[in-house]
């Protein structure tokens, strides 16, 4: 399976809350637990992100704001996210259920992974299969971390 971003994405449907289920972290949220997202489209441009976690073993909730830009003239999933001003990492929308109840977000170079969901749990047979799919697209599946949403 070809690692790429999605075509097209209603970018109505795809804002509001997800909660982050398991991830190959990045370096800022390398130790980041409960996470979640929420996404908030701005003039069909970009969405303004506000995600809420809780580092390992800690019980205070902190947050961070982002943005995510569109890539014009490429695919819907092909996107940029900002966290610190001027700089964008690639944001992969590389599988999403029709329904919009589940998204996987991947990278370029699959050095990233976060399977995201509208609940805090997933049906432990589709985990298995997005997981599958992943590693079909090259991710190293055995860096996953759960987020732990119990």
């Amino acid at each position: 399976m070809e690692n790429k971003p999605i075509a097209n994405i209603d970018y109505k449907a795809f804002e509001g809350k997800w909660y982050s289920l398991y991830s190959i972290p990045t370096l800022l949220d390398k130790h980041w637990k409960r996470t979640t997202e929420t996404y908030t489209l701005i003039d069909n441009d970009h969405f303004d992100v506000y995600t809420i976690y809780h580092k390992d073993g800690k019980p205070e909730e902190k947050s961070i704001t982002s943005k995510l830009f569109f890539e014009k003239g490429k695919a819907d999933g092909d996107m940029k996210a900002q966290f610190l001003w001027p700089f964008k990492i690639g944001y992969w929308v590389i599988e999403l259920a029709v329904d919009y109840s589940y998204v996987v977000v991947g990278h370029p170079d699959e050095k990233y992974l976060f399977i995201m969901a509208r609940e805090p749990k997933m049906e432990a047979d589709l985990l298995v299969h997005i997981i599958e799919r992943c590693r079909q697209k090259g991710y190293n599946v055995s860096e996953l971390v759960s987020q732990e949403h119990f």
